[in-house]
């Protein structure tokens, strides 16, 4: 366990499976209490029987990121079991066809806004009430590779991109008051919203093929990044878009 972290809380959006599930549990065997949502009550059971006999307390709360009253309610929740908010991971998402532009509706292009930008800044925003009153916390936004590059998916680059920005300008607003803001930005991992193409061998060996690592990422290292950003090892970064991609990025 980390020593600095044991008793500190964090919450995590989209915790019901991938990297949200496994940095749950990554806080959690640290010792850090954590408040894990998602919107699916099943496996929020799952996880929580999964945390039982690990250092950190785990609650789950039911929680649609795109709903303002069920952030609200997240927020309130970990104040009300926990005391504060030391940590917090906004990593929720939700996976849809992606079109070319123009054949894209009102309705895709504000799903992907909603979900993947909008989300992010409407969680951020309760956290860091929560958060100013301590004069600490550290706030970890999941981003993407696409949010530093081009993408098939340009709807989805450009909401990560906006998350990368998002982080970055707030560390700069911030400045000075004892938060810290950074995103990080996996490249391909193995989970259930990249399930599709992994049970395409063709597909996957493209992928691997790609990789300095020649390999696909686990949701686990992503979880490690995640925890060892928001401890006090990592106390001089902030306002960072931090690739882990297995270096298909350079």
């Amino acid at each position: 366990m980390t020593q600095s972290m044991q008793g500190k809380t964090a919450v995590v959006t989209g915790a019901t499976s991938g990297i949200g599930w496994a940095s749950v549990l990554n806080f959690a065997r640290h010792g850090v209490n954590v408040v894990a949502s998602g919107r699916r009550e099943d496996r929020g059971s799952a996880l929580l029987a999964e945390t039982e006999a690990l250092p950190g307390k785990v609650i789950f709360v039911r929680t649609d990121v795109t709903v303002p009253a069920d952030v609200e309610n997240l927020m309130a929740k970990a104040i009300a079991e926990f005391g504060q908010i030391d940590y917090a991971f906004n990593n929720a998402g939700g996976s849809i066809n992606a079109a070319r532009i123009h054949e894209m509706s009102e309705e895709d292009w504000d799903h992907y806004s909603d979900t993947y930008l909008k989300s992010v800044w409407r969680c951020m925003k309760h956290e860091i009430v929560h958060m100013l009153p301590n004069e600490s916390g550290v706030i970890i936004n999941n981003a993407s590779t696409s949010g530093l590059s081009s993408s098939d998916n340009a709807a989805y680059a450009a909401v990560k991109h906006g998350v990368v920005g998002l982080t970055k300008s707030t560390s700069r607003q911030y400045k000075g008051e004892g938060l810290r803001f950074n995103a990080v930005c996996p490249g391909w991992v193995e989970t259930e919203m990249t399930a599709g193409w992994q049970d395409n061998p063709a597909k996957r060996e493209e992928v691997v093929s790609q990789q300095h690592i020649q390999r696909i990422g686990e949701p686990e290292e992503v979880a490690n990044l995640v925890r060892w950003m928001c401890s006090d090892e990592a106390a001089y970064i902030t306002g960072v878009a931090w690739l882990i991609d297995g270096g298909i990025s350079a």
